[in-house]
């Protein structure tokens, strides 16, 4: 790569490169641009001739970024972020909104449970905003947020790094879903002899062992897990027809027991209640949009307890 001085570079490649990189197609970034096609193109030649690197290579899944893309991209990000500062900072009241997009780890019992709400409080207090929802669990959720994979992260703790802030929006407990059909006729409530007797799905990161284990040790009782999966939505498609139980947080019980028609049970055990917890880098100049975002996460959970 040839020596640059910034004097000499059009600023607005940056641009194209975020919008690229976050799109994964030169047709949706022209048109969240405002640009057309060819000029995202021409854009993306310049790039490569600047940073010496193919930045995106063609997939059958759109464009891919390039390991250098991927190092680059928080870089020029938060630099775009500071130019949108301060913009801000001189017309506060502006709409500043329009082709930004916050990125939010959770795991999907969170989106599942809170991500209507959440899209409904954006619209209302940052319009033309995209809420980015990633996947993330307690185990790699501080080390996405350190490395700017995330902006924000909503889960049952894991924020133990000292560069990261938290916020406690609530606390959750367990509950049970069954296939309604697996009960008799009458029944709202499960025992523990039936509960240890039944088959159960497991929802675990790891795939081996969860709180419900925890639980039943300290009584000398053990289970027999029959499947684990990683994704709580997957759960109706494994619990109907079946006689298992699934013991998942109780803010992904009802909403799936709403959807789905399976039954809710309260959880025979005394599971321990859990903190559901907001994360973020700590910094003393937050971006505003951000911060933004941040509130109306708080605000939405408060209006929820």
């Amino acid at each position: 790569m040839n020596t640059m001085n910034i004097a000499t570079v059009d600023l607005n490649l940056l641009k194209v490169f975020e919008a690229l990189h976050e799109e994964s197609s030169a047709s949706r970034a022209a048109l969240r641009l405002g640009v057309t096609q060819s000029a995202v193109s021409a854009a993306l030649r310049r790039l490569r001739e600047l940073y010496g690197d193919q930045l995106f290579v063609r997939t059958g899944r759109g464009l891919a970024p390039t390991l250098k893309a991927n190092q680059l991209k928080p870089v020029v990000s938060e630099a775009l972020n500071k130019c949108r500062q301060s913009l801000a900072m001189v017309d506060p009241d502006a709409d500043h909104y329009d082709g930004r997009s916050v990125t939010l780890g959770l795991s999907d019992d969170f989106e599942i449970a809170y991500g209507r709400r959440l899209i409904e409080e954006i619209a209302l207090c940052a319009p033309g905003l995209r809420l980015i929802f990633r996947q993330t669990h307690s185990q790699i959720v501080a080390q996405a947020l350190m490395e700017r994979s995330i902006d924000l992260a909503i889960t049952a703790g894991g924020f133990a790094e000292r560069l990261l802030s938290r916020q406690v929006l609530g606390e959750g407990i367990y509950q049970c879903l069954v296939d309604p059909a697996s009960l008799a006729e009458g029944q709202h409530s499960i025992s523990l002899e039936e509960f240890v007797a039944r088959e159960h799905i497991l929802v675990s990161s790891g795939g081996f062992i969860g709180i419900t284990d925890a639980g039943l040790a300290a009584l000398g009782l053990s289970r027999r897990v029959s499947a684990s999966t990683t994704h709580f939505a997957a759960l109706p498609y494994l619990l109907k027809g079946s006689q298992a139980v699934a013991t998942i947080p109780a803010h992904a019980a009802q909403s799936i027991a709403a959807l789905s028609g399976l039954a809710l049970l309260p959880c025979p055990l005394d599971l321990p209640r859990y903190p559901i917890e907001l994360g973020w880098r700590t910094s003393t100049q937050l971006d505003p949009v951000v911060l933004k975002v941040r509130e109306a996460i708080v605000a939405s959970f408060a209006r929820a307890q």
